[in-house]
């Protein structure tokens, strides 16, 4: 198994992206490499917002897109 550093990761990333062409594949890594410099406590609240969703989901805590359109109408009074 080859263990890669820093450096060399940064080496391969680049060589792939100069060879990328797909707008959309470069905008992935740019908007992955942008979030990853994120405020730390943003990050933190976010991290934390997604794993609460998801233990939401695994509990059943979810509703039916009428039930949330409903909810939704509601709260806005329509």
């Amino acid at each position: 198994m080859i263990i890669m550093g820093a450096i060399d990761i940064k080496r391969e990333l680049s060589k792939l992206i100069e060879k990328e062409n797909d707008l959309h594949v470069l905008e992935a890594i740019k908007t992955l490499l942008v979030s990853s410099s994120l405020d730390p406590v943003l990050k933190e609240r976010l991290t934390s917002r997604a794993l609460k969703a998801e233990e939401d989901i695994r509990a059943g805590r979810v509703y039916t897109r009428e039930e949330f359109e409903k909810k939704l109408d509601d709260r806005l009074g329509l």
